[in-house]
Protein backbone atom coordinates (compact mmCIF):
# COMPACT_ATOMS: atom_id res chain seq x y z
CA UNK A 1 0.00 0.00 0.00
CA UNK A 2 1.22 3.49 -0.86
CA UNK A 3 0.62 4.75 2.65
CA UNK A 4 1.45 8.41 2.14
CA UNK A 5 -0.69 8.62 -1.00
CA UNK A 6 -3.56 6.89 0.82
CA UNK A 7 -3.32 9.47 3.60
CA UNK A 8 -3.40 12.32 1.07
CA UNK A 9 -6.34 10.69 -0.72
CA UNK A 10 -8.41 10.44 2.48
CA UNK A 11 -7.55 13.98 3.59
CA UNK A 12 -8.56 15.35 0.18
CA UNK A 13 -11.77 13.28 0.29
CA UNK A 14 -12.60 14.67 3.72
CA UNK A 15 -11.88 18.23 2.61
CA UNK A 16 -14.08 17.91 -0.49
CA UNK A 17 -16.93 16.23 1.35
CA UNK A 18 -16.93 18.86 4.08
CA UNK A 19 -16.93 21.76 1.64
CA UNK A 20 -19.79 20.19 -0.33
CA UNK A 21 -21.78 19.68 2.89
CA UNK A 22 -21.64 23.35 3.81
CA UNK A 23 -20.77 22.47 7.42
CA UNK A 24 -17.91 23.79 9.51
CA UNK A 25 -15.77 20.80 10.49
CA UNK A 26 -15.66 17.36 12.11
CA UNK A 27 -16.66 15.83 15.43
CA UNK A 28 -15.01 12.60 16.59
CA UNK A 29 -15.20 10.38 19.64
CA UNK A 30 -11.64 9.61 20.75
CA UNK A 31 -11.16 6.42 22.76
CA UNK A 32 -7.40 5.97 23.06
CA UNK A 33 -7.40 3.31 20.33
CA UNK A 34 -5.74 3.22 16.92
CA UNK A 35 -8.88 3.71 14.81
CA UNK A 36 -10.01 6.93 16.49
CA UNK A 37 -6.41 8.18 16.67
CA UNK A 38 -5.92 7.75 12.92
CA UNK A 39 -9.37 9.13 12.02
CA UNK A 40 -8.94 12.23 14.18
CA UNK A 41 -5.47 12.89 12.77
CA UNK A 42 -6.71 12.58 9.19
CA UNK A 43 -9.52 15.04 9.93
CA UNK A 44 -7.08 17.43 11.62
CA UNK A 45 -4.84 17.37 8.56
CA UNK A 46 -7.61 18.99 6.51
CA UNK A 47 -7.02 22.19 8.50
CA UNK A 48 -10.74 22.49 9.27
CA UNK A 49 -12.11 22.66 12.83
CA UNK A 50 -12.10 19.30 14.59
CA UNK A 51 -13.82 18.65 17.92
CA UNK A 52 -12.42 15.66 19.84
CA UNK A 53 -14.76 14.25 22.46
CA UNK A 54 -13.33 12.02 25.16
CA UNK A 55 -16.47 10.48 26.74
CA UNK A 56 -15.54 8.10 29.56
CA UNK A 57 -18.14 5.86 31.17
CA UNK A 58 -16.52 3.93 34.04
CA UNK A 59 -13.46 3.99 31.79
CA UNK A 60 -10.20 2.13 32.29
CA UNK A 61 -7.48 4.63 33.37
CA UNK A 62 -5.12 3.42 30.63
CA UNK A 63 -7.65 4.21 27.90
CA UNK A 64 -8.30 7.64 29.39
CA UNK A 65 -4.59 8.39 29.52
CA UNK A 66 -3.98 7.36 25.91
CA UNK A 67 -6.91 9.45 24.69
CA UNK A 68 -5.74 12.50 26.65
CA UNK A 69 -2.15 12.20 25.44
CA UNK A 70 -3.33 11.82 21.84
CA UNK A 71 -5.66 14.81 22.10
CA UNK A 72 -2.88 16.97 23.55
CA UNK A 73 -0.51 15.88 20.76
CA UNK A 74 -3.09 16.72 18.09
CA UNK A 75 -3.84 20.10 19.66
CA UNK A 76 -0.11 20.92 19.71
CA UNK A 77 0.33 20.06 16.04
CA UNK A 78 -3.00 21.22 14.62
CA UNK A 79 -4.39 24.53 16.00
CA UNK A 80 -7.85 23.84 14.55
CA UNK A 81 -8.36 20.96 17.02
CA UNK A 82 -10.52 21.42 20.12
CA UNK A 83 -10.35 18.58 22.68
CA UNK A 84 -13.18 18.18 25.20
CA UNK A 85 -13.48 15.78 28.14
CA UNK A 86 -17.04 14.90 29.08
CA UNK A 87 -17.57 12.31 31.81
CA UNK A 88 -20.77 10.45 30.92
CA UNK A 89 -20.62 8.13 33.93
CA UNK A 90 -23.31 10.06 35.88
CA UNK A 91 -25.59 10.11 32.82
CA UNK A 92 -25.14 6.37 32.34
CA UNK A 93 -25.80 5.82 36.04
CA UNK A 94 -29.08 7.68 35.62
CA UNK A 95 -30.05 5.34 32.79
CA UNK A 96 -29.20 2.35 34.97
CA UNK A 97 -31.41 3.76 37.71
CA UNK A 98 -34.43 4.11 35.42
CA UNK A 99 -34.07 1.01 33.22
CA UNK A 100 -35.78 -2.12 34.60
CA UNK A 101 -33.15 -4.33 36.23
CA UNK A 102 -34.20 -7.38 34.25
CA UNK A 103 -33.10 -5.86 30.92
CA UNK A 104 -29.68 -4.74 32.14
CA UNK A 105 -27.60 -7.64 30.88
CA UNK A 106 -23.98 -7.03 29.91
CA UNK A 107 -24.44 -6.69 26.15
CA UNK A 108 -27.53 -4.48 26.43
CA UNK A 109 -25.74 -2.04 28.69
CA UNK A 110 -22.54 -2.10 26.62
CA UNK A 111 -24.59 -1.12 23.57
CA UNK A 112 -26.37 1.52 25.66
CA UNK A 113 -22.99 3.08 26.48
CA UNK A 114 -22.18 3.25 22.78
CA UNK A 115 -25.54 4.83 21.95
CA UNK A 116 -25.13 7.38 24.74
CA UNK A 117 -21.83 8.44 23.18
CA UNK A 118 -23.49 8.71 19.75
CA UNK A 119 -26.20 10.94 21.23
CA UNK A 120 -23.51 13.13 22.76
CA UNK A 121 -21.51 13.37 19.54
CA UNK A 122 -24.57 14.50 17.60
CA UNK A 123 -25.53 17.03 20.28
CA UNK A 124 -22.13 18.73 19.94
CA UNK A 125 -22.01 18.24 16.16
CA UNK A 126 -25.47 19.69 15.66
CA UNK A 127 -24.76 22.73 17.79
CA UNK A 128 -21.40 23.48 16.17
CA UNK A 129 -22.45 22.44 12.62
CA UNK A 130 -20.01 19.55 12.37
CA UNK A 131 -19.96 16.20 10.61
CA UNK A 132 -19.66 13.14 12.86
CA UNK A 133 -16.70 11.12 11.55
CA UNK A 134 -16.87 7.37 12.15
CA UNK A 135 -13.86 5.37 13.28
CA UNK A 136 -14.78 1.88 12.06
CA UNK A 137 -12.38 -0.08 9.85
CA UNK A 138 -13.27 -2.50 7.04
CA UNK A 139 -13.12 -5.67 9.15
CA UNK A 140 -15.43 -4.21 11.80
CA UNK A 141 -17.86 -2.44 9.47
CA UNK A 142 -18.18 -4.91 6.60
CA UNK A 143 -16.62 -8.13 7.86
CA UNK A 144 -17.90 -9.15 11.28
CA UNK A 145 -20.12 -6.17 12.11
CA UNK A 146 -18.27 -5.46 15.35
CA UNK A 147 -20.01 -2.22 16.29
CA UNK A 148 -23.24 -1.02 17.86
CA UNK A 149 -26.15 -0.26 15.57
CA UNK A 150 -27.06 3.42 16.13
CA UNK A 151 -24.10 3.63 18.50
CA UNK A 152 -20.59 3.87 17.06
CA UNK A 153 -22.26 2.83 13.79
CA UNK A 154 -24.27 6.07 13.81
CA UNK A 155 -22.06 8.48 11.84
CA UNK A 156 -22.14 10.89 8.90
CA UNK A 157 -18.95 9.74 7.15
CA UNK A 158 -16.53 6.80 7.44
CA UNK A 159 -12.99 7.86 6.45
CA UNK A 160 -11.20 4.55 7.21
CA UNK A 161 -13.97 2.02 6.52
CA UNK A 162 -12.23 0.78 3.36
CA UNK A 163 -9.01 0.01 5.26
CA UNK A 164 -8.14 -3.31 6.88
CA UNK A 165 -6.94 -3.08 10.48
CA UNK A 166 -3.32 -3.68 9.42
CA UNK A 167 -3.63 -0.81 6.95
CA UNK A 168 -4.96 1.46 9.70
CA UNK A 169 -1.85 0.63 11.73
CA UNK A 170 0.32 1.43 8.71
CA UNK A 171 -1.31 4.85 8.44
CA UNK A 172 -0.92 5.34 12.18
CA UNK A 173 2.83 4.74 12.05
CA UNK A 174 3.19 7.14 9.12
CA UNK A 175 1.10 9.80 10.86
CA UNK A 176 3.20 9.66 14.02
CA UNK A 177 0.57 8.15 16.33
CA UNK A 178 2.03 7.37 19.75
CA UNK A 179 3.72 4.02 20.30
CA UNK A 180 1.47 3.32 23.27
CA UNK A 181 -1.63 3.48 21.07
CA UNK A 182 0.05 1.47 18.31
CA UNK A 183 0.96 -1.35 20.70
CA UNK A 184 -2.13 -1.44 22.95
CA UNK A 185 -4.55 -4.35 22.35
CA UNK A 186 -7.69 -3.07 20.57
CA UNK A 187 -10.73 -2.70 22.84
CA UNK A 188 -14.14 -1.11 22.38
CA UNK A 189 -14.09 0.35 25.90
CA UNK A 190 -17.70 -0.65 26.56
CA UNK A 191 -17.09 -3.09 29.41
CA UNK A 192 -15.93 -2.48 32.95
CA UNK A 193 -13.29 -5.22 32.79
CA UNK A 194 -11.38 -3.70 29.84
CA UNK A 195 -11.82 -6.83 27.70
CA UNK A 196 -10.13 -6.79 24.29
CA UNK A 197 -11.77 -7.02 20.88
CA UNK A 198 -10.07 -10.37 20.31
CA UNK A 199 -11.48 -11.85 23.52
CA UNK A 200 -14.98 -10.76 22.49
CA UNK A 201 -14.80 -11.84 18.86
CA UNK A 202 -12.79 -15.02 19.32
CA UNK A 203 -10.10 -14.19 16.75
CA UNK A 204 -7.46 -11.53 16.16
CA UNK A 205 -7.73 -8.90 13.45
CA UNK A 206 -4.96 -10.54 11.43
CA UNK A 207 -7.00 -13.75 11.37
CA UNK A 208 -10.21 -11.92 10.51
CA UNK A 209 -8.46 -10.07 7.68
CA UNK A 210 -7.31 -13.40 6.29
CA UNK A 211 -10.87 -14.81 6.50
CA UNK A 212 -12.36 -11.73 4.86
CA UNK A 213 -9.82 -11.94 2.04
CA UNK A 214 -10.34 -15.70 1.66
CA UNK A 215 -14.14 -15.41 1.36
CA UNK A 216 -13.67 -12.94 -1.50
CA UNK A 217 -11.68 -15.47 -3.56
CA UNK A 218 -13.26 -17.38 -6.43
CA UNK A 219 -13.80 -21.11 -6.12
CA UNK A 220 -10.96 -21.63 -8.56
CA UNK A 221 -8.61 -19.56 -6.38
CA UNK A 222 -9.66 -21.50 -3.28
CA UNK A 223 -9.30 -24.89 -4.95
CA UNK A 224 -5.62 -25.52 -4.23
CA UNK A 225 -5.57 -23.99 -0.75
CA UNK A 226 -5.52 -26.42 2.16
CA UNK A 227 -6.78 -24.88 5.37
CA UNK A 228 -5.43 -25.94 8.75
CA UNK A 229 -7.68 -26.48 11.76
CA UNK A 230 -7.33 -22.93 13.07
CA UNK A 231 -8.05 -21.41 9.66
CA UNK A 232 -11.20 -23.50 9.39
CA UNK A 233 -12.29 -22.35 12.87
CA UNK A 234 -11.66 -18.68 12.05
CA UNK A 235 -13.42 -18.98 8.70
CA UNK A 236 -16.49 -20.53 10.34
CA UNK A 237 -16.47 -17.80 13.00
CA UNK A 238 -16.15 -15.05 10.40
CA UNK A 239 -19.01 -16.41 8.31
CA UNK A 240 -21.21 -16.84 11.39
CA UNK A 241 -20.63 -13.25 12.56
CA UNK A 242 -20.98 -11.82 9.06
CA UNK A 243 -24.36 -13.52 8.67
CA UNK A 244 -25.59 -12.64 12.16
CA UNK A 245 -24.62 -8.96 11.78
CA UNK A 246 -25.71 -8.51 8.18
CA UNK A 247 -28.61 -6.37 9.40
CA UNK A 248 -26.10 -3.70 10.46
CA UNK A 249 -24.53 -3.49 7.01
CA UNK A 250 -27.63 -3.58 4.81
CA UNK A 251 -30.04 -0.64 4.34
CA UNK A 252 -33.07 -0.62 6.65
CA UNK A 253 -35.77 -2.85 5.11
CA UNK A 254 -38.71 -0.85 3.78
CA UNK A 255 -42.10 -2.40 3.24
CA UNK A 256 -42.98 -1.29 -0.30
CA UNK A 257 -46.68 -0.80 -0.98
CA UNK A 258 -47.78 -2.25 -4.35
CA UNK A 259 -49.20 0.28 -6.78
CA UNK A 260 -52.52 -1.60 -7.04
CA UNK A 261 -53.12 -1.02 -3.30
CA UNK A 262 -52.79 2.73 -3.80
CA UNK A 263 -55.59 2.90 -6.34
Amino acid sequence: MQTRKVIDHIVNWLDTYLKDSGLAGFCIGVSGGIDSAVTSTLCAKTGHPVMLLNMPIHQDPGQLSRASVHNAWLKKNYPSVTPKDLDLTPVFAGIQTHFPRDIQDGLTMANTRSRLRMLTLYAFAGHHRLLVAGTGNKVEDFGVGFYTKYGDGGVDISPIADLMKSEVYALGRNLGISEEILTSPPTDGLWGDNRTDESQIGAGYDELEWAMTYTALTQKEKKDQILNDRQQQVLALFEKLHTANRHKMDPIPVCRIPDYLRR
